[in-house]
């Protein structure tokens, strides 16, 4: 049986700044992929702020409609009533309930503002992981062009990339 030679063009280490580059690529791969996992969670934790937002305002409304039909039926009350005194205390009560909702209504619109600023931070992150997510992905492949092209000026882009996709990235975990 005959033997098989395979010979290689370069020897394994002969290209020491190549090693260096694909480790550089290895590091902006894994940089890559935590910006990437932290906008995906930062546009998720937006959508919830904003449902729970939503809701808070759904509920908003409903106390703004029971206290509005409080006071129709304390208007009613007092222009169909005969006699006063046996629909006072219907009217105070309706009249309490009215005051009630409005004191509730205004403590769920505080909640859903709060709400809706959360929803409003977390899609300011996400898009600066967005950003930051693009810029490394940039940078990896100008790096990468490094081993087509042996040019290490693809190398320096790809280094400039990846630094501000991290930045961005970074100022948006931080922000």
């Amino acid at each position: 049986m005959a033997e098989v030679d395979v010979h290689f063009e370069q020897g394994h280490s002969a290209d020491a700044f190549g090693q260096r580059v694909g480790i550089m690529v290895g590091v902006i791969g894994i940089l890559l992929s935590i910006v990437t996992i932290l906008g995906h969670r930062e546009h998720s934790a937006a959508v919830v702020h904003k449902t729970e937002a939503n809701d808070q305002w759904a509920f908003y409304q409903a106390k703004k409609i029971r206290e509005h039909n409080a006071q129709i039926g304390v208007a009613l009350l007092n222009a169909l009533a005969a006699d006063p005194a046996k629909v006072a205390a219907f009217s105070a009560k309706l009249t309490q309930d009215g005051e009630r909702y409005t004191t509730e209504a205004e403590e769920i619109r505080t909640v859903a503002l709060a709400r809706d600023e959360e929803s409003k931070h977390a899609e300011r992150r996400a898009l600066r992981f967005d950003v930051g997510e693009g810029f490394l992905e940039l940078g990896l492949v100008m790096s990468s062009l490094y081993f087509l092209s042996r040019k290490r000026f693809f190398v320096a882009l790809g280094g400039v990339g990846a630094v501000a996709g991290t930045l961005i990235g970074t100022i948006g975990w931080l922000s």
